[in-house]
């Protein structure tokens, strides 16, 4: 399998009427399988479609969001698996320190329903509440003029996008707005795996006093993994969902969306961000 996260295929190209061949990038989209290993127990923990690149933080970073691990000192080793002496990219092994496999609930598969009761917004953050991870703390207080210095700062390390276009980002950042982490995937799940895993690898979690901004829109599913990292500002360049801001509300996390062109939205949080002016409210 190949390791190379974009390709170069050739394309016809069609502009004012007229065709012409060229070569164009894009980016690589491949399986990655999670193997756990636990004692003498291996089990297919999941197969992701993602971009090749960072898959140790992308493993560690789902791992961790999923509750199965909680520091990179639960695991002993990642090891990409090995068929007919070749190694083979798309299969990584993580081995738990534990003797035998967690488990794994969340994982299977439950179509059973009945009139009483079905799945909706308040069972899935009940259930995240059920977890019991650590609250987010009440600070920081930063400056809105940051916030928006961050999407220009986010483009100019997004070396696969400006190549291929076809990426989303998960950027951290600092309170003064230096650029900590960047990570880049075909799925913004996955961007935001990478980056959680970095953090995971590099013994930097929490992310209390740190600021997330990723590329695309806001969804429970990123909300979840940003609680679980203990993120306290989440800044997207695009609409959130209202689960997502159900999410935010309801474990502290300042939320802000549609961060581009000097503009942005709070839609909750907004004890964290300072602005030069009075709030004048027109409900």
């Amino acid at each position: 399998m190949t390791r190379f996260n974009k390709k170069k295929p050739t394309i016809w190209a069609v502009e004012n009427n007229h065709i012409t061949r060229k070569k164009d990038s894009l980016a690589t989209e491949e399986p990655l399988e999670i193997l756990l290993r636990a004692g003498d127990e291996q089990k297919t923990l999941t197969i992701t479609m993602r971009t090749p690149g960072n898959d140790y933080d992308l493993a560690a970073g789902f791992l961790f969001n999923e509750g199965i691990i909680h520091s990179k000192f639960d695991f002993t080793n990642m090891t990409y698996c090995v068929d007919d002496k070749q190694q083979e990219y798309n299969s990584l092994r993580v081995q738990l320190i534990v003797d035998s496999l967690p488990h794994l609930h969340q994982f299977e598969r439950h179509f059973l329903t009945n009139s009483a009761c079905g799945v909706c917004g308040t069972t899935m953050l009940d259930d995240l509440s059920e977890r019991n991870i650590p609250a987010i703390p009440s600070g920081p207080v930063v400056d809105s003029s940051l916030i928006t210095s961050l999407p220009d700062k986010l483009r100019q390390s997004q070396d696969l996008f400006e190549s291929t276009g076809g990426l989303h980002a998960a950027a951290l950042f600092d309170l003064d707005g230096n650029l900590l982490a960047v990570r880049e995937d075909v799925g913004r799940h996955n961007a935001l795996d990478k980056l959680i895993g970095w953090g995971v690898m590099n013994n930097q979690l929490p992310f209390h006093n740190k600021i997330l901004l990723v590329s695309g829109r806001a969804s429970y599913e990123l909300l979840q993994k940003s609680y679980t990292a203990g993120i306290p500002i989440f800044c997207a360049v695009s609409a959130p969902s209202s689960l997502a801001v159900d999410v935010a509300e309801r474990f502290g996390i300042t939320l802000i969306g549609f961060l581009r062109d000097r503009r942005f939205n709070i839609y909750t949080g907004i004890e964290r961000i300072k602005t030069a002016k009075s709030v004048a409210e027109n409900i």
